[in-house]
């Protein structure tokens, strides 16, 4: 040292002797270059192995150019900023080396004694570095688009290895208080080149431009990425540069955008093609299908397939991980030394003090850079896998079989999609800090071990302790997890079940039943969470308070063991456990992370492994090889392969091509399940099923997309105005289209329901015939038509535009039979008769039985027609006919929808469902106030801020009664004795720990309250709402803010608020202790402060629109979902799978897209933020070590330099919380949204309480009824005067739009008049509450609902009625043999939807419930649509039996169900036509009814003409 020409005192003495036991200098004095050596043996020999394999590869086939070489007539049109970058740093580095060699060769010495070792370094680095830069410009001329894997690695070594030796250079200089050396500076070149490379091969990518030869220019992409590249413009994250990407300025753009107006969808730029949902979605299908190859098993393991897609990146983000957690630790390790110089200034140069100052604030610019990039790469990798798993729920959501499907309901998998995901996802953040974890626990140990020697075991123990305490808390929370995910699905399935079925629920007056069952799941969700978040609490105290167990444990140990502790040490130590403090905080996050996403992704690994419909079902034959288009040959198939009975048995079936096949028989007998075999929908258990051409398929239930009619007619097809005028033309819609405010485009709500049951089933067939298919399957598309459309559509769709086709047709109107090439009749599922019309009816065995019924019904038309009328010209009635169809007058057709199209012209032509509302703009102060105060009117809030400012200043008092109380050397004593201190220090840090256990435990009970309330106040809301609400609102977006955004509140919110506010409070702690050193220290931190406000203004105002852009574009995927799964057997039919899984992938980039850019701006501000507290930081120590000794107590100092070393992480923390407090308001704001809708009127009035046995007589009463369905919109139903006499049947005709259906919702006041009245019995039912009047009445809506549950459920949900009551309702509604053929008998399973039932069935159900209820009101809305002739006939005297003295009102198609009414209304335009008896009606020739009824007989009388004509 003498040759360094500086004097060793005693104490330097010391510090080197130290120094020697830290680093292995003398035993090992080459280590450096020892490393360096087996580094550079490593990447030459590897990379001389790839030249080889690459050799041997293009000797054997020389016409293959390399994987990622282009295409040889690609010209290199510029090389980019990143390649050129690449070869700069790469010749720094070269040029160093080359100058260190030459100094060796000089003679300089170096720090290895061998000069062998110091020459092979040196030799060996220059010639890796001249091979690296050979490399480059073989790259650049083979035109790659990214750099090879070998040299990325040997980029990311070797600066791990520059990073080593600058490190132990800089810990050199300040131990041995030597000046900086030439070698030194050269070797901190190396390490800034290196950094250099590192940041490039992170990215990977070269940055060069390429052209074709025709000029045409584009970035080089590989194949892949160009497929799904061309819809796409370029993202700017895409083409950022390497310094934008450490920065992230490529982000300005849109902030410039975002702070002069509030940002929209279109404002957002695309993602990049890496992060699409496409590239997404097809990677880890190729992971799947690796997985599948490399364990030959039929159901891959989920999560391999998710390691094998997020490995790489995942990779990269761990090293950034290491390097920042690394950076993290030079802080505490060097507070000793900096105590040490404060200390004794006199015999050390500003020189080592400044340099201090220098590893200080560079180790943490090392720290911010990695920490944002890996937490931007795990944000980023979490996008990509997300996109990835909902693509592939989504997929196997439309091909789910039958069986599956009933055991995963659509409210389950939309949890699969919003929850669970999210959990999955959320995971890949946290996996870097499972990695980080061992590492920083050991460099903690290592520096105790430098500074406390043996003490360092005593905290190794105690840290350990403390996390095992946390190995049963885990095991509890993993059980607790399982239990609210159990509970939540539970909620979500009834909540969508009751959001899909809430018409029939108000209309049936179960409001408070149904309210009362989700309040119930609700509360059983509720309590586990309460249990969940009491565990939390418990172990957020253990956490809090596990830095002072372990400091307690330590100190007290060095007391015992007698080891030295000066005031440098022990601010080493608090330093340490306060680094230490954040893994094992982070501790139970992660466990219980863990816990939630394993959870999780058995959950969608359950469902992605579950059945799917057969592939092999169906044997396509081309057309030129048969001339049958459908033939099965002795074929059995079931829906539920388990079942001893199969659904369907013995099936023979050979239809040849342009071939009428009709399917009839009675309800359940296969006649929907015999369509579901051609179409492959039902597992085939045994046989032949052969189609030959392709499929349309029209379902009984009618499915129909949100969207405007012809997007539905097209269904993906382009658009031919001829075939599309015709298709129209043939499915009778040309009128409907004219009385709709935007024709054709108008939009339809949700589930088709502002459209009627018979324009929901036009459009559906006119989609089938746009199809132009080789073969038609149509599930009975007559039954929700009337008898004049159900004709015309036969004769000019079927028997017209369809002639040529082959055709499968369901029907329960006899009088579509005889026109039937062939005719089968189902009976239990079995072909029971085969035949022509004819023939059928000779065979006498159960066909006739279904044509009796119909000839019985034609009859008693006649009986009154005839008894009607003394004379009639026989020519009359066809001249009548044709009359008829040529004028504008009533032409009787299906009844009108809800919401009366024709005269909704509201400001928004054609649409009834607008864009989802959001707030702009900045978060009102009322918002967070309305939460705070949500509960106790915040007195909670209070306490708990009391709590945590108690927390901190007990945790500052013990920290500096630590840092004063300590000498700065070891040659003072203390001030007081040893036991006193650890006394002090343990009562002030136990006051701190309980603090923190009060504080978890009221955020936990505060926050969960309120999540309590709002649910509630949301869910009564929501329930009590009107119809319009859910007829304009796709219940996407309430069970979006039922799902996602009460998970939110429930799990986060508190949370996010709470640390709001916590932070603060940490914040004002630390600059308290900085500023008691230096005050100066106030004047940089106020204009900082500042600044760092503005960026936070300027950031909210961005990032606050990308967060609520991104909530409402999460529902549409849901909506987008629900819609597809209903009608998935349709999609497969017309093989649209592609489309619609492109068109989820289309709305999950959607949703992506501010998503993505709303956690990138995060960033953006979070590196800016670290930026100004480092400068603090760097400020407060270069004062420090500038002022005069004896200014300030080192001890003290020391404290602010422990506290300060936080500063950019509480200051980041700040600003974050608050941020992300705001983003996660936005979830409270949406459900405030839905919390204050319209209201109903009440559902009951106390005061005005209708009589137990009102209504008695059932007479009605309309009185100048006026109604409308918005103050815009003109009226539906005008000056409506008549009288419904009681105990009397009354028919309902009219024409679409004519106001049929209002005038029911009326009666029900799910639309309220806007003058005039209707009384009931002497009352006014607008004077009652709407239980007592909808509990009374009675309606079988033309949509059947059943719910999920049993059948004595769906009878009797309010269980008001006893076994024996229900046994009499069944069996009078026929489906008492049925049930009794089940094991359950009442208790057998009802799935979502009633899908376990056939739509005939179901409407018998809903019968069965009118019969138990017994009204002295009934309302049928064309309750026996779906159901066959015979069973119609009896249901009909049912009717006639069972409500006799009763008042029935009924809407029909078939005309028999009107004409043995004793009143007939006739409803034109919403105005009165006609109101008499039938049989005066029909006196009348010109009236309305009297034409009808003589264009139906006449029709019904000759059926076969169709056979003959054909």
């Amino acid at each position: 040292m003498a040759i360094l020409g500086i004097k060793l005192g005693s104490h330097e003495l010391q510090i080197l002797q130290e120094l020697q036991g830290a680093w292995p200098k003398l035993d090992s004095p080459c280590l450096k270059e020892q490393v360096s050596i087996i580094l550079q043996l490593g990447f030459l020999g590897i990379l001389l192995l790839v030249s080889l394999r690459k050799l041997v590869h293009l000797l054997g086939n020389r016409s293959n150019a390399t994987d990622q070489a282009t295409d040889r007539h690609m010209i290199c049109h510029k090389s980019g900023i990143i390649d050129r970058s690449s070869i700069v740093f790469t010749a720094l580095v070269l040029g160093t080396h080359l100058l260190m060699l030459s100094m060796l060769v000089n003679g300089n010495d170096a720090t290895c004694r061998s000069k062998t070792q110091a020459f092979s370094s040196a030799i060996m680095q220059v010639v890796s570095w001249a091979v690296t830069l050979i490399v480059l410009y073989k790259i650049r001329r083979e035109k790659y688009m990214k750099f090879p894997w070998i040299l990325r690695a040997w980029w990311m070594c070797n600066f791990l290895l520059s990073l080593f030796c600058t490190t132990l250079d800089i810990n050199y200089i300040i131990k041995s208080h030597s000046h900086l050396r030439t070698r030194d500076l050269a070797n901190f070149m190396c390490l800034l080149a290196s950094t250099g490379l590192f940041s490039i091969s992170i990215r990977g990518k070269t940055g060069m431009v390429f052209s074709h030869a025709d000029g045409m220019r584009e970035p080089l992409l590989s194949e892949k990425v160009k497929k799904h590249s061309e819809s796409k413009r370029k993202s700017p994250y895409g083409k950022a540069t390497l310094l934008q990407l450490i920065t992230f300025s490529w982000l300005n753009p849109l902030f410039a955008v975002g702070i002069k107006k509030p940002l929209e969808q279109n404002d957002v730029p695309d993602l990049d093609i890496e992060d699409s949902a496409a590239f997404s979605s097809h990677s880890f299908s190729n992971c799947i299908k690796q997985v599948k190859d490399n364990d030959g098993a039929k159901n891959p393991s989920i999560y391999k397939a998710i390691f094998f897609f997020i490995r790489k990146k995942a990779a990269i983000n761990a090293l950034f991980a290491v390097v920042g957690a690394g950076a993290t630790y030079v802080g505490p390790y060097l507070i000793d030394d900096f105590v040490n110089f404060l200390t004794d200034k006199k015999s050390r140069s500003l020189e080592s003090g400044y340099l201090l100052t220098l590893a200080f604030v560079g180790a943490k610019m090392v720290e911010t850079t990695a920490q944002r990039q890996w937490t931007f790469g795990a944000h980023q990798l979490g996008l990509q896998l997300r996109a990835a798993l909902v693509s592939h729920i989504y997929k196997k959501g439309l091909v789910l079989s039958g069986q599956s499907r009933q055991s995963h309901t659509s409210g389950e998998i939309i949890n699969y999609m919003s929850v669970d995901v999210q959990r999955i996802t959320d995971l890949i953040y946290y996996l870097n800090l499972f990695l980080i974890l061992p590492i920083q626990i050991s460099l903690a140990i290592y520096i105790l071990q430098t500074k406390l020697g043996l003490g360092s075991v005593a905290a190794l123990a105690a840290t350990f302790t403390v996390m095992a305490c946390n190995i049963p808390l885990t095991r509890t929370q993993e059980k607790y997890q399982s239990k609210i995910m159990e509970a939540k699905d539970s909620r979500m399935k009834s909540t969508s079940e009751v959001l899909r079925n809430i018409k029939t629920i108000k209309l049936q007056a179960w409001d408070n039943q149904f309210l009362n069952k989700l309040e119930s799941l609700r509360k059983i969700e509720y309590e586990w969470l309460w249990k969940s978040k009491r565990l939390g609490a418990l172990s957020g105290f253990i956490f809090w308070g596990s830095p002072t167990f372990i400091s307690i444990v330590t100190f007290g140990t060095c007391m015992l063991m007698g080891i030295e502790l000066t005031a440098g040490r022990v601010l080493a130590a608090l330093a340490t456990f306060q680094m230490l403090q954040d893994p094992i905080f982070s501790l139970p996050d992660l466990l219980n992370v863990l816990a939630q996403s394993k959870v999780s992704a058995d959950r969608v690994a359950s469902y992605l492994q579950e059945d799917e419909i057969q592939q092999n079902a169906i044997e396509y034959i081309p057309k030129n090889q048969t001339r049958f288009d459908i033939e099965i040959i002795n074929a059995t198939f079931s829906w539920n392969p388990d079942l001893i009975t199969p659904t369907m048995s013995d099936i023979e079936l050979k239809v040849k091509r342009g071939m009428k096949v009709a399917i009839c028989g009675t309800v359940g007998s296969g006649k929907s399940s015999l369509l579901s075999c051609i179409l492959g929908e039902i597992e085939k258990l045994s046989g032949q099923v052969k189609i030959s051409g392709t499929k349309a398929y029209v379902p009984q239930s009618p499915w129909i997309l949100s969207g405007n009619i012809r997007d539905n007619i097209l269904f993906g097809n382009p658009y031919d105005p001829d075939k599309y005028d015709r298709t129209v033309q043939s499915c009778a819609l040309v009128k409907d289209f004219e009385l709709f405010s935007a024709g054709d485009l108008t939009e339809i709500g949700e589930r088709g329901i502002n459209m009627s049951g018979g324009q929901k089933q036009r459009i559906q067939i006119a989609r089938a015939v746009y199809q132009d298919a080789d073969i038609y399957l149509l599930d009975d598309p007559f039954s929700a038509v009337d008898a004049h459309t159900g004709t015309q559509l036969f004769a000019d769709c079927l028997m017209g535009m369809l002639k040529d086709k082959t055709i499968l047709y369901v029907t329960h109107q006899v009088e579509f039979l005889p026109a039937a090439d062939l005719i089968l009749v189902m009976r239990d599922g079995r072909i029971a008769q085969a035949g022509k019309f004819e023939d059928l009816l000779k065979q006498n065995i159960g066909f006739e039985v279904l044509v009796g019924a119909h000839s019985e019904a034609l009859k008693s038309i006649l009986t009154v027609e005839n008894s009607s009328r003394t004379t009639q010209d026989p020519t009359a009635d066809g001249k009548s006919s044709k009359d008829f169809n040529s004028t504008a007058e009533i032409q009787p057709r299906e009844h009108d929808s809800e919401h009366d199209l024709s005269l909704d012209k509201s400001e928004k032509e054609g649409r009834l469902v607008q864009d989802e509302e959001r707030e702009k703009g900045s978060l009102g102060k009322e918002v967070y106030w309305s939460y705070l105060t949500t509960v106790k009117g915040g007195v909670l809030v209070l306490i708990i801020l009391l709590a945590q400012a108690s927390f901190q200043i007990l945790l500052v008092a013990s920290n500096y009664w630590m840092a004063w109380v300590f000498p700065p050397t070891s040659d003072t004593e203390p001030v007081y004795k040893m036991d006193i201190i650890l006394l002090v220090y343990v009562l002030l840090a136990v006051g701190s720990s309980l603090c923190i256990l009060l504080r978890a435990l009221l955020l936990a009970v505060a926050g969960l309250w309120t999540a309590q309330t709002l649910f509630t106040k949301m869910l009564h809301s929501v329930m009590q709402a009107p119809m319009a609400l859910f007829d304009s609102t796709p219940t996407g977006r309430i069970l979006s803010r039922a799902s996602t955004d009460q998970s939110v509140l429930d799990l986060e919110m508190a949370w996010s608020v709470g640390w709001c506010a916590f932070s603060i409070i940490q914040l004002l702690g630390t600059i308290a202790v900085m500023s008691q050193v230096a005050w100066e220290v106030f004047v940089i931190f106020i204009p900082v402060t500042a600044i760092c406000i503005w960026y936070q203004q300027y950031y909210i105002a961005t990032a606050r629109e990308l967060a609520r852009l991104s909530g409402i574009q999460r529902a549409p995927i849901l909506h987008h979902f629900a819609e597809s799964i209903a009608g998935a057997a349709t999609i497969r039919a017309f093989d649209q799978e592609d489309r619609f899984t492109g068109g989820n992938l289309g709305l999950v980039d959607n949703h992506s897209r501010p998503w993505f850019y709303n956690v990138s701006t995060m960033e953006w501000l979070s590196f800016r933020l670290d930026l100004l507290s480092n400068f603090v930081f760097a400020f407060s120590l270069v004062l420090l070590v500038s002022l005069p000794e004896g200014i300030i107590d080192p001890s003290i100092a020391g404290l602010a330099v422990t506290y300060g070393i936080t500063l950019s992480e509480l200051q980041a923390s700040v600003v974050w919380h608050l941020c992300n407090a705001e983003n996660k308001m936005i979830s409270f704001e949406r459900i405030l949204q839905y919390s204050n809708l319209a209201s109903e009127a009440a559902l009951l009035i106390e005061d005005s309480r209708p009589p137990s046995n009102w209504p008695e007589t059932g007479k009605i009463c309309f009185r100048n009824l006026k109604i409308r369905y918005a103050e815009h919109l003109p009226s539906v139903l005008k000056n409506i005067t008549c009288t419904f006499p009681g105990r009397r049947k009354i028919g309902v005709v009219g024409r679409t739009g004519s106001g049929k259906s209002t005038l029911i919702q009326a009666i029900f006041r799910t639309v309220e008049p806007r003058e005039g009245s209707i009384i009931i019995d002497d009352i006014d039912i607008s004077k009652i509450g709407l239980h007592d009047l909808r509990s009374r009445l009675s309606i079988i809506p033309q949509d059947p609902t059943m719910f999920e549950g049993t059948v004595r459920g769906n009878l009797d949900p309010l269980e008001q009625f006893s076994d024996r009551e229900v046994w009499e309702a069944l069996e009078k509604c026929q489906l008492g043999d049925i049930v009794r053929g089940k094991e359950e008998k009442l208790d057998f399973a009802v799935v979502e939807n009633g899908e376990n039932w056939s739509a005939g069935q179901r409407q018998l159900f809903c019968l069965g419930r009118a019969l138990l209820k017994k009204s002295s009101i009934l309302v049928l809305d064309e309750a026996t649509a779906s159901v066959d002739s015979a069973t119609d006939g009896v249901i009909q005297k049912i009717i006639s039996q069972e409500f006799k003295n009763r008042t029935v009102v009924t809407i029909a198609h078939r005309i028999h169900t009107v004409i043995d009414s004793d009143h007939v209304l006739v409803l034109s335009e919403g105005r009165i036509a006609e109101f008499d008896t039938p049989t005066k009606l029909l006196e009348r020739e010109d009236s309305f009814f009297s034409k009808l009824i003589r264009e139906y007989s006449m029709r019904s009388q000759s059926f076969s003409s169709f056979s003959t004509t054909k």
